[in-house]
């Protein structure tokens, strides 16, 4: 019997249909909780006038990432885990890897930024609040993100290639296609000397860019932060306790951000190096296994991190909470909250002689 084009992963039932149920159940809770989590943070952010700052502003341009990453890329995974056939083909078995690692890089880029933010603000708590970062300032350093991580993920086109396995058209040996690091002979001179050197490198590029880069700095800065603050803390008025403390909570979200991107990338490199070292003695269904769950975490990191942000992040579950409450809420309730976000390290507000007094604009 002849298999069709897209084979049905469900039917007939065989030993591989339960995980194909597994692997279909895991990717919808992904795809769920992370498209309403990001969209979560980046309504908060743009909605709140309260919150927009630039560490906010850093976050709501990761939950853009993470949910395109989400909408676009997780489909077609799972797609093709299920068919082990790319829908889209070449294009597909280019442009997916290419977003994978351009992802890496915005999550790296974004949590330096932010630890950078973060000791800005320990270093001198009054003088941060009462700096007004406009829009072009802002837009700057987010265009330096995705720029950035875009531009270092290029070579990622050059060097994948989509690589066709025919059985025997059976449903026990089914046909299936695999994109392979291969670059192709056909490529200008420049280009494949440059694949070349890319694939040559691209294990300690992104063990050191995309893993050791964004902990340890994030370590050493958390650490220098978390000095600054105790500083702070011991020095300052009674006024100012409670922006220490949130900048403190704030420090601590940045570690959990860069726990969880760590442990999540783990499997990614440990899955180069597997390939590099050795592929010859591993069996291709484990290999196979392995890269589908470095894919998997990678999505699951992009779900969870806006998750983490409503959790840990008082004034961002706080102004979730209030964008979904009844509009007839009370002036009190109003008072109570924005003085919270007032005096958030997320917000742009600071408090002056009782009134509210907006030190960003509009963007």
């Amino acid at each position: 019997i002849k298999s069709e084009f897209f084979p049905n992963p469900f039917y007939p039932v065989t030993s591989e249909t339960y995980g194909a149920y597994a692997i279909t159940i895991f990717a919808v809770l992904i795809f769920a909780v992370g498209i309403i989590g990001n969209i979560a943070i980046m309504c908060v952010v743009c909605h709140n006038y309260y919150m927009r700052s630039i560490s906010n502003a850093l976050l709501a341009n990761l939950a853009i990432w993470d949910f395109a990453l989400l909408l676009f890329c997780l489909p077609l995974v799972v797609f093709h885990e299920l068919t082990k056939t790319w829908l889209l083909g070449q294009f597909t078995c280019k442009v997916i890897p290419y977003i994978e690692v351009a992802s890496l890089g915005v999550t790296t880029f974004t949590l330096c930024a932010l630890c950078i933010d973060r000791f800005r603000a320990a270093t001198n708590v009054q003088m941060y609040y009462e700096m007004i970062e406009n829009c072009t300032s802002t837009a700057a350093k987010l265009a330096v993100i995705w720029i950035g991580a875009l531009l270092l993920a290029l070579p990622e086109l050059l060097i994948r290639q989509l690589v066709s396995e025919n059985g025997d058209g059976t449903l026990d040996d089914p046909a299936s296609e695999r994109c392979l690091i291969r670059i192709s002979t056909s490529l200008p001179d420049t280009l494949y000397v440059l694949g070349l050197t890319y694939e040559g490198a691209r294990l300690w590029w992104c063990f050191g860019c995309y893993f050791c880069l964004p902990t340890l700095f994030t370590i050493g800065s958390s650490v220098a932060t978390a000095r600054r603050i105790r500083r702070a803390e011991r020095g300052c008025a009674r006024g100012n306790k409670k922006q220490i403390q949130l900048e403190s909570q704030m420090n601590c979200t940045v570690v959990a951000l860069a726990i969880v991107y760590g442990a999540c990338v783990v499997p990614d490199n440990v899955c180069n190096m597997v390939s590099a070292y050795m592929a010859a003695g591993v069996p291709q269904s484990t290999m196979a296994l392995l890269h589908l769950l470095s894919q998997l975490l990678l999505f699951l990191r992009a779900a969870v991190t806006p998750v983490l942000l409503l959790c840990l992040c008082r004034p961002f579950g706080r102004a979730f909470l209030e964008s979904h409450s009844s509009a007839t809420a009370s002036d009190d309730n109003e008072h109570e909250c924005t003085t919270e976000l007032e005096l958030s390290p997320f917000s742009t507000i600071r408090r002056e002689m009782s009134n509210y007094t907006a030190t960003g604009s509009h963007c």
